[in-house]
């Protein structure tokens, strides 16, 4: 569990950014509320008690859910409504959400019932917030969402201490656990159930995990690509500032730059600038697709920040006017995320493919003018041969993966929810895709290292690939003879995820686009 004594943690209730989110879920920062935030909790929490005070039909709060909602629910069984609906709503199945991806979705629900419109409890956002600072995992499986409903209910389960949670690797009863911590039992009352089920809060918090591992995986695709034309001894003709403000693409443009700044000071290129008229696609398109995909990324991020600081709740609690409204509508549905993160897969499947052919030149022989698979003596050994494979099926599995999941319809809640927006697969597939992409850009890059022996040595490197050939030299050996590559690629792979490539490119050219 987290040790609480670092009380110093991330406010939620201004506007949050995407660096702030993955501090707390993945870095495990704590989360304190503002007073702003607090204030606003407590005030739509007061409409909604005085409404059911004074009897008023509101959905899902004195009425049933989806096709229910006809149905009137008393007073004295609203409460019993919220805990039904929790219980009832438990049905997601098969492995269970990774723990970021349980921060993840417990602080958009932070996010989404802390704008003020929902009228919870603050003690059951104080909750939510206590599990991510004490590092409760709440079980919840993984398939069989449509959008919300059914991984965020058994979140609120173990939340209530009455599901189940994560603890040394080994589902436990969460009532275990919350009373070995001085937790007791939590009951929830009217409305609660509905706002910790509903929303996109679970199709957000995915989406953000792997938007930011995409992009940190395509800056760093460009830190690969350029080591791959080095080695390939490729020309910097197709990066000239002249050719690129012919098509003034801002990404591409700042992708060029990105790809001169890195091998600035290299003797190789410069060796090598005429050495062919031009290289193939894969080596001098990396500035035009590489910029693309940023352009995707980065409008996919603009939208993903402004839902992850949303209300996507119904109904929403309105307090203005003469005494308010609980007003019913459609703001759980999840089609700005999920066109965007059928985008993101496509995108990043792009980049994966693109990196998988420079690969493929690299160890091919007739391709590279080097021995075949980067080994000395081909035959005995398979050196980097079966690696390619191995990209192969992963971009296989990414192509996949790439096919949209938003374009689908299958009908929900006897056809009260008629229409549905499948958001939740798309936010899903693309944390399958990220970490596919990083495998793949991970074996490129292991070929180029080992390329890198068949250069000139009395021609020197460019500054960042020659601190990025040191850093790998630390872990992974130049190849003579087959060796066990699987830990090599895992120690790259991480490399790439934990951004320490994209760091130390940073730290001497600056920052990347």
């Amino acid at each position: 569990m987290t040790d609480l004594k670092e009380s110093h943690g991330i406010l939620v209730g201004d506007f949050m950014k995407l660096q702030d989110f993955i501090d707390i879920v993945r870095n495990k920062k704590n989360v304190e509320f503002t007073d702003a935030y607090r204030n606003r909790v407590n005030k739509s929490r007061q409409l909604v008690e005085k409404w059911v005070e004074q009897g008023r039909v509101m959905y899902g709060i004195t009425t049933g859910f989806g096709a229910n909602s006809t149905k009137t629910i008393s007073k004295e069984d609203a409460e019993a409504l919220q805990r039904n609906i929790i219980i009832s709503h438990s049905t997601s199945v098969g492995e269970p959400m990774k723990e970021e991806e349980v921060r993840a979705t417990m602080l958009m629900i932070l996010q989404n019932a802390g704008q003020g419109y929902s009228g919870i409890q603050f003690s059951t956002l104080d909750r939510y917030k206590e599990f991510l600072n004490y590092g409760f995992i709440p079980f919840a499986p993984k398939e069989g969402s449509v959008g919300y409903l059914s991984p965020e209910a058994h979140i609120a389960l173990a939340v209530m201490g009455e599901g189940k949670m994560i603890e040394n690797g080994q589902v436990v009863d969460s009532l275990k656990v919350l009373e070995e911590n001085n937790f007791s039992k939590y009951g929830l009352s009217y409305k609660e159930g509905l706002i910790l089920v509903s929303g996109t809060t679970s199709v957000t918090g995915l989406a953000a995990i792997a938007i930011y591992d995409i992009i940190n995986s395509v800056k760093t695709a460009d830190i690969i690509g350029a080591m791959t034309l080095e080695v390939s001894k490729g020309t910097l003709r197709a990066y000239d500032e002249r050719l690129m403000s012919v098509r003034a693409h801002k990404y591409q443009l700042e992708t060029a730059k990105n790809i001169r700044n890195i091998l600035e000071g290299s003797e190789i290129t410069k060796a090598n600038y005429a050495y062919r008229l031009q290289d193939a696609l894969s080596v001098r398109c990396i500035p035009q697709l590489h910029g693309a995909v940023k352009k995707t990324l980065y409008d996919a991020l603009e939208t993903l920040e402004v839902e992850m600081n949303s209300c996507t709740d119904n109904p929403i609690i309105w307090g203005e006017g003469n005494d308010g409204e609980a007003i019913s509508g459609g703001n759980p549905d999840s089609s700005f995320i999920g066109l965007e993160m059928d985008s993101v897969a496509m995108a990043a499947t792009m980049v994966a493919k693109m990196s998988e052919r420079r690969n493929n030149r690299l160890v091919d022989g007739n391709l590279s003018e080097n021995p075949w698979f980067l080994v000395n003596n081909p035959g005995l050994n398979s050196g980097l041969m079966i690696p390619q494979y191995t990209q192969a099926g992963l971009l296989n599995d990414m192509k996949i993966l790439s096919t949209s999941s938003v374009i689908d319809n299958i009908p929900t809640c006897g056809n009260q929810e008629d229409y549905v927006a499948m958001g939740y697969n798309s936010s899903k597939k693309a944390i399958a895709i990220a970490e596919k992409l990083e495998y793949i850009l991970a074996i490129e890059l292991l070929s180029g290292y080992q390329s890198y022996q068949y250069i000139d040595k009395n021609l020197k490197k460019s500054a960042v690939t020659e601190a990025i050939y040191n850093e790998i030299a630390k872990t992974v050996p130049i190849m003579n003879d087959d060796i066990y590559l699987y830990p090599h690629i895992e120690k790259l792979r991480e490399l790439i995820h934990n951004g320490k490539l994209l760091k130390i490119a940073e730290n001497i050219i600056g920052k990347f686009y």
